[in-house]
């Protein structure tokens, strides 16, 4: 639940405002799905999205963020989210959630896609398909008058209905001048519940769901979240504003899939 008087409702120009950024994060995915392939080291990819957000005139949203050393967020295979880019080396048949951030002009975006490596496990790529249909199946509840349970049981109640399972700790989130508003999003809930959503509300749905447990733990790093059973999760999200009649969605997968096809989820 959240007070209204929290949530911070954006006038048209600052959606517009919003939008580029939403663009630009969604650019930017699209610039390392051209780069992402067994062998590639996860910095490499942080250092190619860095760069390509400085060139689109922004700065990385989440590069010192509460103290995150980097400008993606890249979680692979049972990491569900905040993983830190490494050496580490992507190989066939690995799942990477890639999550990015950017600021210009005093507002933020923020989109996340999970990519298949070369050869992936069927029954992993089922779980990418379904967690990115449940978003998309959860943005038709982001109109005026919905309820933030309207979003959070779409999510939730397809999901489940395949064995999966949701992530209570992490949920979506506002956003505008900062990266992270009023209200939370979660991933489960009850239609019908929890606060009517306002014409202007800005907010990021992200599904993570996971193949087997909900439980999720911390590495030592203090920032990568993991699935206690390390089965695999996936995690797909795009920033909407609430509108009237149909939901406003300002961020787009629309670039990655030029360049991997519209068939890769």
């Amino acid at each position: 639940m959240f007070n209204e008087q929290q949530v911070v409702v954006k006038s048209a120009d600052e959606i517009e405002i919003l939008r580029e950024n939403a663009i630009i994060v969604s650019k930017t995915l699209a610039e390392v799905a051209k780069f992402i392939k067994p062998g590639v080291t996860t910095i490499t990819l942080d250092k190619i999205a860095e760069e390509f957000i400085r060139k689109e005139g922004a700065i990385p949203g989440f590069k010192g963020y509460r103290g995150f050393p980097a400008t993606l967020c890249i979680s692979v295979n049972e990491e569900v989210v905040h993983g830190i880019p490494s050496e580490r080396v992507l190989k066939n048949g690995d799942i990477v959630s890639i999550d990015c951030g950017c600021q210009k002009n005093g507002f933020y975006g923020d989109s996340a896609y999970t990519f298949a490596i070369g050869e992936v496990n069927a029954d992993v790529m089922d779980l990418l398909k379904r967690t990115k249909d449940s978003l998309f199946l959860a943005l038709d509840w982001a109109i005026s008058g919905k309820r933030v349970g309207d979003i959070s049981s779409a999510i939730q109640n397809y999901v489940e209905s395949f064995g999966y399972s949701v992530v209570r700790e992490l949920v979506g989130h506002g956003i505008g001048k900062q990266l992270h508003e009023k209200p939370d999003i979660p991933n489960y809930g009850k239609r019908g519940s929890g606060a009517k959503l306002p014409t202007g509300l800005t907010i990021c749905i992200e599904p993570m769901i996971n193949m087997g447990t909900k439980t999720v733990v911390q590495a030592q790093d203090g920032w990568t979240i993991r699935t206690a059973d390390r089965m695999p999760s996936a995690h797909f999200e795009l920033t909407v504003a609430v509108q009237k009649d149909k939901t406003d969605v300002l961020s787009t997968f629309r670039y990655i899939e030029e360049i991997l096809g519209p068939s890769s989820i």
